[in-house]
C-alpha cells in the first residue's frame, strides 16, 4: 500500500470568474487560462496567488470538443464541432484581441501572407485552419518546438511550427504538414508529442515511438509488412470465431502484454511514416523506432459499465536544465532535454515510465479510490476522484539525477533511489471534481456537485484547505446555484513544503525507523527538482533553495549515520554535500555522558574515518580530537592507529591518544603499525628514550611494512602542500636508510607517486624546487636498483645523469653522505655497468679530485657503460662537462664509444690523454673495428713522434706497443704495408724480424 502523510502541499486557492459553465479549458505560459463554453473562448491571466483577471475572450467556429495551449509559439489550438463535422483551428496573436467582436485574420495552413499585411498582423489576432482528410480525435503540442500531433483514425498528423518573416520588423507563425503516421488497429483516444517522442493511447493500449531524423540499422527501422493471404484468413477466422462466441454470451478478452524495443513489432500494429514537408525541410523523420507497447485487459467485473475499464491521462513529461544563450542576447532560453517520461492511468493503477536512455517502468501508483483524470508535474502526481485531490511524490528529479551525474552514487554525491516506495502527501477531499490541469504552481479544478448533494458541503473546498500557518482565501463563486466552479489551487512553494517535511519527520527521529529517512528523502527530492529548472526564480528564492538543499543532504547524514541500516555508508556523500565541516558533523552527535558505553553507529563511523583519510584542511580541536579517538576506541579499535595519523587530528594531546595506543591489542592487527605510531606520539611528547625503545622492537623490514600501512606516519598534506611528518624529520637525522626504504616501498605500493616523493624530499631537506638534495639523489639510485614496474629507466637516468653532471661540473660535494658507493651500485643493479678499464687510466691522471667527486664520476660513467642508458639522450647535457678536465674527457669519449664513433675517440685521447690510447685500443678496437690500429692509430702515433715535443716518449712509447700488436695480427707482407715509408728501418726491424718468424696460421 501506499504510504500517506498528512502534509499541506495545497495553499490558497481562488475562483475563476467564468460566465458560463466550461466545456473544456487548457493553461500553460507564464499565465494563460483558456476556458471554453459553447462556441466561446475566455482567456484568463493568472498571476501570483490571489490574481485572476479576464483577459479576452473570442468566439470559435463551433462547440470546442479538445483544447491545447503552445508556450512554443504561444497559440492555443481547438478541435471544434459545427453542424456534425469537425474543423481544426490554432488561434494566433490572440493576446491583441481587445473585445469579443475584434476583427480577426482567417488564413488557410501554409497560404502565404503578403507584406502589405504586416500592419494588420501585428495588432490583431489570426486563425489558422488546418483541414484534415479524416475527423481530428485528439491533438498534442510539442512544449519544446511548439509542433502540433493531431490524432485521426488510424493515422498521425505532424504539423510543424515555422516563423515567416514578412519584413524586417514583422514575423508570423504558421505550420507545414510535414509528415503523417499511419498507425493500423488502433483508434486513438489521447496522444502526446515531445521532440520527435510520440505517445497514442486507445481504451487499452499504449504505445510510444521516437521519430528519428536519420535511418537506423535494423527490423525497427523497416515498417511493418502487410499480412500475407494467409494471415488475413486467420484473422477473419478468429474474429468470425469471436462473434459467434459473442453471440452466445461469451466475451474474448486479450492478454495482457508489455513489448519494449524491436518486440513492439509482436503487438501487430503497423506503423509507416509519410513524409509531406518540403524537401529542404531542417528536420526531417526518416524512421520509426518502437519503444514501448502495453496492452491491459479489462476486469471482466466491471465489463458493464465500460467506463472503469478505460485508459486516461496520456502524458510526456520532459525534464530539462534551462540556461541562457551562450551569447546572453535574446529573450529566448535554450533547453537541454535531460530525460522523458511517459505517464497513463487506469482508473485505480498508475503507471510512469522513464523513456529516452532506456524505457524502463519507473514507478506504479495505487489509487485509494477510483480515479477520474490525473496530471504528471516533475514535483508531484496530481490525482483527482469524484471526492477528492490525491498528491503522490515521483522520481522524475532521482532519474535525472542518476543518469546525468558520473558522480552520483560514489562518496561524493547521493541521491534517493528510483525504485523508492511512492507516497501521497495529501488527499484533499471536494465535491464533484470533474477535471484537472496544472501549469507552473497552479492547479486547476473544475467541480460540479451533484444535484443531490448536501447544500452545506459546496463548500468544503474552502472549509478544508485550512493550514496550519495560514488561512486560506477563497473567493465565493459568482454563480454559486450552479452547482459548478472552477478553481485555481495554488501549490505552496518548494521550500515552505520541505520545512513541513522536515518538521514531520521529527516524529520518527526517537524511535529510529525508516519513514524518517524516507520522508526526509521525499523532501530532498522535492528540493532536487524544483533546481532542475531555477532560471525564473529571484536569486533570493534560489539561494534559499540551495541552502534549504544543503540542509536536506545534512539531515540524511545524520539519518544515515545514527540509524544502523544497510545503507549506513550514504552518511558519507550526504554530508559532504551539505557543505558542513567534520567539526560541524561532530557538533550534531547526540553525546552521553558514558563515553564507554555509548553506542556509535556504521554510518557515523564511516564518515569520520573517510574524512579523516582525505585532505580536509581542517583541525579539529583538542575536545574533539579526544572525541573522535574515543569513538573509534570503542567502535573501530582497527582504526585508531589510522585516525590518529590524520593531519585533522594534530592537536589532540599526546597523553591521550598514547592512552588509547596502549590499550590495543596488537594480536589483531599490525604490531609495527602500533610501534610506529606510538614512536611518533613519543617524539611529538620529546621523550627519546620511549622513541628508541619502540623503533628497536621490530626490525627494518617490518618497520618499513608499518609505514606503507600507514603513510601518513611520514607524508601528510595540508592545503594542498606536502608535509613532512615529525617522524620524518628524526629519520632524517638518524635512519635516512629507513626513510628511504619506507618512501620506496610505499612508491611501490602505489601509496605515493613519482612527482609527490620528489617533493616530499626536497622539503624534507629544505631545499628549492631547483635544489635536489643527496637524500633524493639516493631514493632515486634506490629506485633503479629496486626495478619498479611504474618507473620510467629513461626518466630515472636522466635525473641521475644530470645531477652527477652538475655537481660534477660545479665541484659540489654532496650536502649528505652519499648511502650508497659506486661499487655499491654497480654490484647490486644491472642498470649500473662495469667501467671499462681504459677509464681508470683517465681517473687517474687526476691526482686532486677529491673522494666524493670521484664517487659521482664513477656512478655517470658507470651508467654510461650500463647496457639500458640511451647514450645519445644525454649527450647534449654534457655540455658543462669540459673536455679538458677529466669528468668531462672521459664522459665525452665513453658516450662517442658507446655511439661506435672510435676515429674521434682515438684524435681526442691523442690529443687529451695518451697514456690511455693503447688501453682504449687494446678495449674497443676488436673484431671488425681491428683495422683501425693501422689505418688510424698507428699513421697517428707516426705523426706525433714525427713532430716531437714534451709528449714525444709517451707517444713513441705508445707507438712500440702499437707495433707489438699490429706485427702479431698482421702476416709479413701485409705487416711491411702498413708501416710507414719514411720511417727508419732499424726502429721497425724488431717487429719486422717478430712477425717473419710466426708460425703461419692453418
Amino acid at each position: 500500500m501506499v504510504q500517506l502523510y498528512n502534509l499541506h502541499p495545497f495553499g490558497s486557492q481562488q475562483v475563476v470568474p467564468c460566465q458560463r459553465e466550461p466545456e473544456q479549458f487548457c493553461c500553460g505560459g507564464p499565465d494563460a487560462l483558456f476556458v471554453a463554453s459553447g462556441c466561446k473562448v475566455e482567456a484568463f491571466a493568472v498571476q501570483g496567488t490571489e490574481l485572476c483577471q479576464p483577459r479576452c475572450s473570442f468566439s470559435t467556429l463551433g462547440r470546442v470538443l479538445r483544447m491545447a495551449y503552445s508556450e512554443a509559439g504561444d497559440y492555443l489550438v481547438a478541435i471544434e464541432e459545427k453542424s456534425k463535422t469537425t474543423f481544426l483551428r490554432a488561434y494566433m496573436n490572440w493576446r491583441n484581441t481587445r473585445t469579443e467582436n475584434s476583427r480577426v485574420c482567417i488564413r488557410m495552413v501554409g497560404h502565404s501572407v503578403e507584406a502589405p499585411f504586416c500592419e494588420s498582423f501585428r495588432d490583431q489576432m489570426s486563425i489558422i485552419e488546418m483541414p484534415l482528410s479524416e475527423a481530428p480525435l485528439c491533438i498534442s503540442c510539442c512544449p519544446v518546438k511548439g509542433d502540433l500531433l493531431v490524432g485521426c483514425p488510424n493515422k498521425l498528423v505532424l504539423f510543424t511550427l515555422k516563423y515567416c518573416i514578412i519584413s524586417e520588423d514583422v514575423s508570423v507563425l504558421d505550420f507545414e504538414r510535414s509528415l503523417i503516421i499511419h498507425i493500423d488497429n488502433i483508434i486513438p483516444v489521447e496522444i502526446s508529442f515531445c521532440v520527435g517522442y510520440v505517445a497514442v493511447m486507445s481504451d487499452l493500449e499504449v504505445l510510444i515511438l521516437k521519430l528519428e531524423s536519420e535511418p537506423t540499422n535494423g527490423e525497427r527501422v523497416k515498417h511493418h509488412p502487410q499480412k500475407t493471404n494467409n494471415q488475413l484468413k486467420q484473422m477473419e477466422d478468429v474474429s468470425n470465431e469471436a462473434s459467434q462466441i459473442e453471440s452466445e454470451d461469451f466475451v474474448i478478452c486479450l492478454k495482457p502484454m508489455e513489448l519494449l524495443g524491436e518486440k513492439c513489432e509482436q503487438s501487430g500494429i503497423s506503423v509507416k511514416l509519410e513524409s509531406t514537408g518540403l524537401a529542404d525541410e531542417k528536420v526531417k523523420y526518416l524512421s520509426v523506432q518502437h519503444l514501448l507497447y502495453r496492452r491491459f485487459a479489462p476486469d471482466i467485473s466491471f465489463y458493464v459499465l465500460s467506463d472503469n475499464i478505460k485508459l486516461h491521462s496520456l502524458q510526456l513529461l520532459p525534464i530539462h536544465q534551462t540556461g541562457f544563450p551562450p551569447d546572453g542576447k535574446g529573450l529566448s532560453q535554450e533547453k537541454e532535454l535531460l530525460n522523458l517520461f511517459c505517464f497513463f492511468s487506469l482508473p485505480h493503477v498508475g503507471y510512469l515510465y522513464m523513456v529516452v536512455k532506456s524505457v524502463e517502468l519507473m514507478s506504479v501508483y495505487w489509487y485509494p479510490e477510483k480515479s477520474q483524470q490525473a496530471v504528471l508535474t516533475p514535483q508531484f502526481l496530481h490525482v483527482i476522484t469524484s471526492q477528492s485531490l490525491q498528491c503522490f511524490t515521483v522520481r522524475c528529479s532521482a532519474a535525472v539525477a542518476h543518469d546525468k551525474d558520473l558522480y552520483m552514487d560514489t562518496t561524493f554525491k547521493a541521491c534517493p533511489p528510483v525504485s523508492m516506495d511512492v507516497c501521497a502527501l495529501r488527499i484533499q477531499l471536494f465535491i464533484g471534481l470533474k477535471a484537472i490541469c496544472h501549469f507552473k504552481s497552479h492547479i486547476i479544478l473544475l467541480t460540479k456537485a451533484d444535484p443531490e448533494a448536501i447544500p452545506e458541503r459546496r463548500e468544503s473546498p474552502k472549509r478544508l484547505l485550512s493550514r496550519k500557518d495560514a488561512s486560506v482565501r477563497s473567493r465565493i463563486p459568482p454563480v454559486p446555484e450552479a452547482g459548478w466552479s472552477l478553481y485555481i489551487v495554488n501549490t505552496i512553494a518548494p521550500v515552505q513544503l520541505y520545512k513541513e517535511m522536515v518538521d514531520y519527520s521529527n516524529t520518527y527521529k526517537t524511535v529510529k525507523t525508516q519513514s524518517c529517512i524516507h520522508l526526509l528523502s521525499e523532501a530532498h527530492l522535492l528540493l532536487r527538482a524544483a533546481l532542475l529548472d531555477s532560471s525564473q526564480l529571484e536569486p533570493s528564492e534560489k539561494t534559499e533553495l540551495l541552502e534549504a538543499f544543503k540542509e536536506s543532504c545534512a539531515h540524511l547524514g545524520d539519518c544515515y549515520s545514527r540509524l544502523d541500516t544497510e545503507q549506513s555508508h550514504l552518511a558519507l556523500p550526504y554530508y559532504k554535500m551539505s557543505g558542513l565541516s567534520l567539526a560541524e558533523v561532530l557538533a550534531r552527535v547526540a553525546w552521553t555522558g558514558e563515553c564507554e558505553s555509548q553506542k556509535y553507529e556504521r554510518g557515523l563511523i564511516f564518515y569520520i574515518n573517510h574524512s579523516l583519510y582525505e585532505n580536509l584542511d581542517e583541525e579539529l580541536s583538542e575536545e574533539l580530537a579526544a572525541k573522535v579517538a574515543q569513538i573509534f576506541h570503542v567502535a573501530e579499535p582497527k582504526q585508531l592507529p589510522h585516525v590518529l595519523c590524520s593531519p585533522s587530528m594534530k592537536n589532540i594531546h599526546p597523553s591521550t591518544a598514547l592512552h588509547y595506543l596502549k590499550k590495543l591489542d596488537t594480536c589483531e592487527f599490525s604490531p609495527a603499525l602500533v610501534t610506529l605510531t606510538k614512536a611518533a606520539v613519543a617524539l611529538k611528547m620529546g621523550d627519546l628514550d620511549m622513541y628508541r625503545n619502540e623503533m628497536k622492537s621490530h626490525s627494518e623490514m617490518k618497520l618499513v611494512y608499518g609505514f606503507i600501512l600507514e603513510p601518513r606516519l611520514l607524508i601528510q598534506q595540508w592545503k594542498g602542500q606536502i608535509v613532512p611528518t615529525e617522524l620524518a624529520i628524526h629519520l632524517k637525522e638518524t635512519q635516512p636508510g629507513l626513510l628511504v626504504a619506507s618512501v620506496l616501498g610505499l612508491q611501490k605500493n602505489d601509496k605515493i607517486g613519482i612527482e609527490e616523493a620528489d617533493s616530499f624530499f626536497k622539503v624534507l631537506c629544505g631545499k628549492d624546487e631547483d635544489t635536489v638534495p643527496q637524500l633524493l639523489v639516493d631514493f632515486w639510485e634506490a629506485q633503479l636498483v629496486a626495478c619498479l614496474p611504474n618507473v620510467v629507466l629513461q626518466e630515472l637516468f636522466f635525473k641521475l645523469t644530470s645531477q652527477y653532471i652538475w655537481r660534477l661540473s660545479k665541484r659540489q660535494c654532496p650536502d649528505t653522505i652519499p648511502l650508497r658507493t659506486a661499487e655499491d651500485l654497480i654490484n647490486a643493479c644491472s642498470h649500473y655497468g662495469l667501467v671499462y678499464p681504459w677509464v681508470h687510466v683517465l681517473i687517474s691522471s687526476d691526482s686532486l679530485a677529491d673522494k666524493n667527486y670521484t664517487e659521482d664520476l664513477l656512478k655517470l660513467q658507470s651508467l654510461i657503460c650500463g647496457p639500458s642508458f640511451d647514450v645519445a639522450s644525454i649527450i647534449p647535457f654534457l655540455e658543462p662537462l669540459p673536455e679538458d678536465t677529466v669528468a668531462g674527457l672521459s664522459a665525452h669519449v665513453l658516450c662517442h664509444t658507446r655511439l661506435q664513433e672510435y676515429e674521434q675517440c682515438i684524435d681526442t685521447l691523442l690529443e687529451r690523454c695518451p697514456e690511455a690510447v693503447i688501453a682504449y685500443a687494446n678495449q674497443e678496437l676488436k673484431e671488425e673495428h681491428w683495422i683501425l690500429w693501422w689505418k688510424k692509430l698507428l699513421p697517428e702515433l707516426c705523426q706525433k713522434v714525427k713532430c716531437g715535443g714534451e709528449k714525444q716518449q709517451l707517444y713513441l712509447s705508445s707507438l712500440k706497443e702499437a707495433l707489438s700488436v699490429i706485427a702479431v695480427g698482421l702476416d709479413l707482407k701485409d705487416f711491411l704495408n702498413v708501416l710507414p715509408e719514411d720511417g727508419a728501418a732499424a726502429f721497425f726491424l724488431p717487429y719486422l724480424l717478430f712477425c717473419s718468424r710466426k708460425k703461419p696460421l692453418t
